[in-house]
C-alpha cells in the first residue's frame, strides 16, 4: 500500500512545482511587460518633453525676431572648398539671437561697390540655431564653360571681399523649407553641391535635439576638392549611428579613395535611392541645382512618393519646374495664341505676353525693362510691383507677404491684360 501513496505525493509535488514554475514565469511576464511599458512611457515622456521646447523655441523665436534688417558683424570667414567659405554672423548690437528652424533662409541687402541700389540675395543658414552667431556658407557662383555671362556679382563680392570686421544688412530668418522636428517619419536628405547647406542645418538640428530618427543623408559634389563642409558631415556621421551619410562623386580625383572620402562614383539619382532604402517611406528633404532637383522631384513621383513628402528649397535658377498637366497646358496655348498685352507703364512699354518666359520678370528682362529682383522665388520681395490694372497667378508658393493691387514678378505670369507700374 505504500508505492501508490509515494506515487500520488511525487505527482503531488510536481504539481506543486509545475504551479510555482507558472508564477513565476507569469511573474517574469508581467515584469517584462511592466519593464517595457515603462520604457515605453520614458521614450514617450521624453517625447513629449522634447515637443514642448521646441514649442517654446518657436515662440522665444516669433519673440526676438526682428522686422526689416539688423546690422550683423562678420566674425568669422572660413575657407570650405575651392571658392567656397563659411561666414559667422554676430549681431552688431549684441543683443540675444531669435532661434530658427533648420532650413531657413537669411536675406541680406548688400552695397556692392559699382551698383547704385542696393542688391538683395537669400543664403540658407547652414548650421543649425547656436546661441552665439548665425552661418552661412557660400559658393563663387561661376557661369557654365563656353558661355559669356559674367560670375555672380553677390557670391562673388562675399568670397572676395568680405572680411571678419564688416558689418551687413540682415533681415530675420525665414523660409518654409524647414525640417519638422516633431514628426516621427524616417528622413531623407538630399544635398546636391552648395546645396547642401539647409540639409545640414537639418543633420545637425537633430543631433543637438537629441533625436535618433532615421536618417539617410545623400550628399552629391564633384570630387574632395568641391566637398563643402566634408569634414563636418564625416563627424556628424562618427557620433550619430542613427545617421547614414553616403556621398557621391561625379567626377572623383585620383586621390579620392571610394569607402573613405565617398560611397558611390556618379550623381545622386533615384535609382541609388531605391537601392540603398528599404522603402519609399521617408519625408525627403532636398535642395541643389534646378536640373538636380527637376530629376529628383520627376523620379520620386514616378517612384509613388506622394508629394507632400517631398520638400525642397529653391533660389533663382535653381527652381523646380513641374510638369504642367495636359489641361493647363491647353489653357497656356490659347493664352500663347491670344498674345495677351502687358504694358509696363513706367518705362512706356507695351509688350505682348506669348507664354514663352517663366515669369513677368523673365519676360521684362528679356525685353529691357529693368526690374529689381533678388532671389527670384518669391522670399526677399525685391521684385515687388505694384498692378495698375489686370490679374496675375503664381507658378509656386511664396514667402514674402504681398499688399494687394502688387505682386512678385519673378513667379507670377499674367491671366490677362495686364498694367504694372515698372
Amino acid at each position: 500500500m505504500a508505492e501508490p501513496f509515494w506515487y500520488l505525493g511525487g505527482l503531488l509535488v510536481i504539481g506543486l512545482a509545475l504551479q510555482v514554475l507558472l508564477l513565476v514565469a507569469g511573474g517574469l511576464r508581467r515584469a517584462s511587460f511592466e519593464t517595457a511599458r515603462a520604457w515605453g512611457e520614458r521614450e514617450r515622456l521624453q517625447l513629449r518633453i522634447q515637443a514642448e521646447k521646441l514649442r517654446i523655441r518657436s515662440v522665444q523665436a516669433n519673440q526676438t525676431a526682428w522686422n526689416g534688417y539688423r546690422k550683423f558683424t562678420v566674425a568669422k570667414k572660413i575657407a570650405e572648398a575651392d571658392g567656397t567659405f563659411s561666414f559667422h554672423l554676430e549681431p552688431h548690437d549684441g543683443r540675444k539671437l531669435p532661434p530658427f528652424q533648420p532650413g531657413q533662409y537669411l536675406t541680406f541687402q548688400l552695397a556692392v561697390p559699382g551698383y547704385a541700389k542696393a542688391l538683395v540675395r537669400c543664403y540658407s543658414l547652414s548650421d543649425c540655431a547656436r546661441d552665439t552667431h548665425y552661418r552661412v556658407t557660400i559658393k563663387r557662383c561661376t557661369p557654365p564653360s563656353g558661355t559669356p555671362h559674367p560670375p555672380g556679382v553677390v557670391s562673388s563680392w562675399f568670397t572676395e571681399e568680405v572680411k571678419p570686421g564688416d558689418i551687413l544688412d540682415v533681415k530675420a530668418p525665414a523660409g518654409h523649407f524647414a525640417l519638422d522636428l516633431q514628426r516621427s517619419r524616417p528622413i531623407v536628405l538630399i544635398g546636391g553641391g552648395v546645396g547642401i547647406t539647409p540639409v545640414l542645418a537639418m543633420a545637425n538640428a537633430l543631433a543637438v535635439a537629441g533625436l535618433t530618427l532615421e536618417t539617410w543623408f545623400f550628399v552629391g559634389m564633384r570630387n574632395s576638392r568641391d566637398h563643402i563642409l566634408k569634414k563636418e558631415c564625416e563627424e556628424l556621421a562618427a557620433r550619430a549611428p542613427w545617421l547614414r551619410l553616403q556621398v557621391c562623386y561625379s567626377q572623383p580625383l585620383p586621390e579620392d579613395l571610394k569607402g573613405r572620402d565617398y560611397q558611390h562614383e556618379g550623381r545622386v539619382t533615384v535609382d541609388l535611392l531605391k537601392a540603398a532604402l528599404p522603402s519609399a517611406n521617408y519625408d525627403y528633404y532636398l535642395c541643389g541645382p534646378g536640373a538636380f532637383m527637376e530629376t529628383i522631384t520627376t523620379g520620386l513621383t514616378a517612384w509613388g512618393v506622394p508629394d507632400e513628402w517631398v520638400n525642397y528649397e529653391a533660389f533663382g535658377p535653381a527652381t523646380v519646374k513641374k510638369a504642367v498637366p495636359a489641361a493647363e497646358k491647353i489653357a497656356l496655348s490659347k493664352v500663347a495664341l491670344a498674345k495677351t498685352e502687358v504694358t509696363f507703364a513706367r518705362s512706356g512699354t507695351k509688350l505682348y505676353w506669348d507664354g514663352s518666359h517663366d515669369s513677368v520678370l523673365d519676360f521684362a528682362e528679356a525685353h529691357g525693362v529693368s526690374i529689381d529682383a533678388g532671389c527670384r522665388a518669391g522670399n526677399c520681395g525685391s521684385c515687388i510691383v505694384a498692378i495698375k490694372s489686370g490679374e496675375v497667378e503664381y507658378s509656386s508658393g511664396h514667402d514674402t507677404e504681398v499688399e494687394k493691387g502688387s505682386c512678385l514678378t519673378c513667379i507670377c505670369r499674367p491671366k490677362g491684360p495686364l498694367v504694372l507700374d515698372a
